[in-house]
């Protein structure tokens, strides 16, 4: 795949652009050409040797003349050759070339960007000086909050927030990396990276990860095979250095807790199995840059909310 990323694929488009306008160009040139030919009916018929005609004939008798191009439609399709070609000096175009003009989706996007955040700053500028707990409160920023939601959360977390296998329920009161106000605020802003490193190597043969994963299932009570669960409990060991010695799990790292109920990325000894085997990796975006201080301020307050009715960090849910 790193060939595509290398410059053989800008030098690539490049040329094919370029090959492209002067095929179209040379091909105008062709049809364009004067024909010594007869370039009316009357002279075909009375040449009676079908010259002047591209030689295919429809419906027994409809024949087509093999006239050259009008001029002003010729002239049109000048005009566009000589169009593309100040358009590739001016734009990004060819390969690599970033333009004259300096133009770029980027850039575009960054200046409507701000301009849109300076058309709405009034609007957010009202609940700049609130608290997390004060917007948690305000119906018009819940409101708000709820678009935030709905346009930047809801494709990973599902529109009632309630997440699904592999995205985290959050309205719940079960938090990766803590749920207090500044926990989530943090999240949004910088994102999250989450890495379960495969583990099946560490823990030894396909038995001993079924006894693992039993063991597993035993420390939330969920039903297992106590044998092999209790074979299981020293293979724990490397799992411990994240989930904890009595799998309690670890916020400041992501690690689920293993002693309660929910289940991230499925239930069952099969998918305990899997993650052990093949781990897992998930992956939050950093809204920071995206979306302006208030609005993920806002974003926050909302989050919280939806787990707590009123969100303060001495009754922030705990850690997951």
């Amino acid at each position: 795949m790193s060939d595509f990323v290398s410059d053989f694929w800008a030098y690539y488009v490049g040329v094919a652009v370029i090959v492209s306008i002067l095929a179209c160009a040379w091909l105008l040139w062709i049809v364009s050409r004067k024909s010594p030919k007869p370039t009316t009916w009357d002279e075909v018929k009375a040449a009676g040797d079908g010259s002047g005609t591209t030689g295919h004939i429809w419906d027994e008798d409809l024949q087509e003349l093999n006239n050259p191009l009008p001029r002003w439609w010729a002239w049109l399709f000048i005009i566009t050759i000589l169009f593309s070609f100040a358009y590739l000096v001016i734009y990004p175009g060819v390969g690599s070339y970033a333009g004259s003009a300096g133009w770029s989706t980027q850039k575009a996007y960054e200046a409507e960007k701000q301009a849109a955040d300076a058309a709405t700053a009034p609007l957010y500028a009202k609940f700049a000086s609130l608290s997390t707990e004060q917007l948690a409160a305000s119906g018009d920023a819940m409101a708000i909050g709820e678009r935030l939601f709905m346009n930047n959360c809801a494709q990973c977390h599902g529109s009632d927030a309630r997440g699904s296998k592999g995205f985290p329920n959050l309205a719940d009161k079960d938090w990766l990396y803590g749920g207090t106000p500044e926990k989530i605020h943090e999240s949004i802003a910088k994102g999250r990276r989450g890495t379960m490193p495969a583990m099946g190597a560490a823990v030894g043969s396909a038995d001993d990860v079924v006894n693992l994963a039993n063991y597993v299932l035993s420390l939330s009570k969920s039903g297992n095979d106590s044998a092999k669960a209790a074979m299981g409990r020293d293979s724990f060991a490397p799992c411990a250095a994240c989930h904890g010695p009595e799998g309690r799990g670890n916020e400041a790292v992501g690690a689920p807790n293993l002693t309660d109920n929910i289940w991230l990325h499925g239930f069952g000894a099969d998918n305990i199995i899997s993650a052990i085997n093949k781990g897992h990796a998930s992956n939050m975006p950093a809204h920071e840059g995206k979306l302006t201080a208030a609005q993920i301020s806002i974003l926050t307050a909302y989050v919280g909310q939806l787990s707590n009715p009123v969100v303060t960090t001495a009754s922030a849910a705990p850690a997951k």
